[in-house]
């Protein structure tokens, strides 16, 4: 089993028990899984489009709100630079979804995925469901 499978089971199963204790990376999810899951194997690009403003808006979200509570120190660098990566990604792919190419779009949107992955995996573990 490859690296990336094994990081989206541990996903799976953080969302399958509550989410991940920190309300923005809910809501985002909240928009993200059924585009990941059934617009983007579709290639239903209208989908993803219509939802691009959403998204958008639930991402920039998670870039103010920073680094939240919890973050190990020694994470704290790393997590600030993939947030300032997934805040780019996000103009690109809000861009994209304006104007571009299906192509642009599935290359912004998948950046957009992968980065927000990349900081939910760096999140504590929730101490009891509910907390955040």
């Amino acid at each position: 089993m490859n690296l990336h499978v094994t990081a989206a089971l541990a996903l799976s199963m953080l969302l399958l028990f509550g989410g991940f204790g920190v309300k923005e990376y809910d809501a985002f999810h909240d928009v993200l899984h059924p585009l990941e899951h059934e617009a983007l194997p579709k290639g239903d690009f209208a989908r993803i489009r219509s939802q691009a403003k959403e998204l958008t808006k639930r991402g920039e979200a998670i870039v103010k709100l920073g680094v939240p509570n919890g973050i190990k120190a020694e994470k704290t660098e790393h997590f600030k630079k993939q947030l300032d990566e997934f805040s780019k990604a996000l103009v690109k792919f809000s861009a994209d979804a304006e104007s571009g190419a299906d192509a642009d779009l599935k290359t912004s949107y998948s950046a957009v995925h992968d980065l927000f992955e990349d900081l939910a995996h760096m999140l504590p573990p929730k101490a009891t469901k509910g907390t955040n």
